[in-house]
């Protein structure tokens, strides 16, 4: 997997600034952790639209750019229904490789 937006997200893992998997990204949304949250594009629409729910009563951005397995990949996991960036710093960083289509 290449690009500025996987290596950004593979160091935010290696930083431990990352919840990946169902349970660990839905904590930390009602935690009020999440600074960005990415869901992945082939999620069942039941799953989807629950994200995106909790994301908006927190007002988190959200974004759905990639596949679960790119996004499994890119962390070197299995696919992920979604993944959820827990620093301002790298989600300031993604959103503006996001905007630019830098990924």
């Amino acid at each position: 997997m290449q690009g500025s937006f996987f290596h950004l997200l593979g160091l935010c893992q290696r930083a431990g600034k990352v919840a990946s998997g169902d349970q660990a990204v839905r904590d930390n949304l009602h935690k009020g952790k999440v600074k960005l949250l990415l869901v992945a594009t082939n999620t069942s629409e039941r799953i989807k639209k629950d994200y995106l729910r909790m994301a908006e009563q927190k007002k988190i951005p959200v974004s759905l750019a990639f596949t679960k397995e790119e996004l499994g990949q890119a962390m070197g996991k299995s696919p992920r229904a979604a993944v959820a960036i827990l620093d301002d710093n790298f989600a300031r960083g993604m959103a503006g490789l996001l905007e630019k289509g830098e990924m």
